[in-house]
């Protein structure tokens, strides 16, 4: 059965812009009878033009907007996709292909194999970052989560960063991760003194309302309106890939977590088969065969010359 939309009272607000549905989140709500409150044609965000879309809102939604770092939820209103979901002056903005009829009652499903995602992803995040400044004081001002890997933006100039502290993050993150400390996420109303000591780069100067903080247990508190994994178990694992010259004089760290690293993995072992097939030898001596056909090849290109 399908759980019925709760009152917009409900609605816990992290910004001026930004709602949230708190009870909803936490229960991981994967389906939510709901009613179309209303229907326009739109142009849509910048990124879907091009294509005749509907702004549709809702009594209430389990469909998480972008935010905080963190893209937007898929999922389907009946049988209708929902390509894209943002903020709209403090209003949740679903975005599809088909129009709804005001009043009707629909049935929203979540594309949760993308919401896990993210969550491990973000949650991923936090824990980077709560270790990077707390063992290395290595802050990070801005990060991304992209569609195959993500990077903390790391305030540390490139030429100065030590690819030591590559393997020990690594380690040290995993080792949290195998402890299985809980993720709890805790709502404060306007003017309680406690999320002050929470870690975040600023709330804006005209915020109002509840703030959204998620613990780590013995490990950060963070300001964010993002969802996250309820414990780190859930995040499995997490591969640092590597580090480029950031803007700014800063560092871009890459990294991957959870089914992305189970992935990358068979893709690795997916092409590596392949080489072993083409070359005719072991893994093992990838390297040193390749090696030796590109010299072989730059040989014979200087004596036909």
């Amino acid at each position: 059965p399908y759980p019925v939309a709760e009152k917009p009272k409900a609605f816990l607000a992290y910004d001026n812009s930004v709602q949230i549905r708190e009870k909803i989140y936490r229960k991981q709500e994967r389906k939510l009878l709901s009613e179309v409150v209303s229907c326009e044609k739109s142009l849509g965000p910048e990124n879907l033009k091009g294509s005749e879309l509907y702004r549709i809102t809702l009594k209430d939604t389990i469909l998480f907007p972008e935010g905080g770092g963190q893209p937007e939820d898929h999922g389907f209103l009946d049988d209708i996709s929902v390509v894209h979901v943002r903020r709209e002056n403090g209003i949740v903005a679903h975005y599809t292909l088909s129009p709804l009829a005001v009043g009707k009652e629909v049935k929203i499903k979540l594309d949760w194999e993308r919401r896990f995602d993210h969550m491990q992803q973000h949650s991923a995040q936090h824990l980077i970052t709560a270790i990077a400044e707390q063992d290395f004081n290595m802050v990070t001002t801005s990060w991304w989560l992209g569609e195959t890997y993500s990077f903390i933006e790391l305030d540390i100039d490139f030429n100065r960063f030590d690819e030591k502290f590559l393997k020990l993050l690594e380690e040290r993150v995993n080792e949290l991760i195998l402890q299985g400390a809980k993720v709890e996420v805790t709502v404060y109303e306007e003017g309680d003194k406690k999320p002050e000591e929470a870690r975040t780069r600023g709330l804006p100067d005209n915020h109002s309302g509840p703030i959204r903080v998620i613990t780590i247990d013995g490990v950060d508190t963070n300001m964010c309106c993002g969802t996250h994994v309820n414990n780190l178990l859930h995040l499995q694992m997490i591969k640092i890939l590597e580090v480029e010259k950031g803007k700014k004089g800063k560092t871009n760290l890459y990294f991957i977590a959870g089914r992305r690293v189970s992935q990358s993995l068979s893709r690795c072992l997916g092409r590596e088969k392949h080489l072993s097939s083409l070359l005719k030898n072991g893994p093992e001596e990838h390297v040193m065969l390749v090696d030796k056909l590109i010299k072989s090849t730059k040989q014979s290109e200087k004596v036909s010359q």
